[in-house]
């Protein structure tokens, strides 16, 4: 949901309501600003966030997993812009 920031202000009560179901973006002169999400959903995003792992870590059937994986052809015009566009 997208709302702009003069509309925020209006209608505060209902559009805080709506962010705990959706993240609620705030927009200003046309462009996103600020999004707003629930306390909870803030919280599970710090956390997935401080979630490091070292290869070392990892058991080795994760490691063959990540080493089979293949990206979906859909996906394939992404390998463009790893390009070196110096060679």
């Amino acid at each position: 949901m997208r709302v702009s920031t003069a509309d925020f202000i209006k209608h505060y009560s209902r559009l805080a309501d709506q962010a705990l179901a959706e993240p609620v973006t705030i927009t200003k002169h046309g462009r996103d600003r600020l999004v707003v999400v629930s306390a909870s959903e803030y919280e599970r995003l710090k956390r997935r966030d401080r979630q490091v792992f070292q290869s070392a870590e990892l058991p080795d059937r994760v490691l063959e997993l990540i080493a089979e994986a293949e990206v979906p052809a859909e996906y394939a015009h992404l390998d463009d812009e790893l390009a070196d566009p110096a060679l």
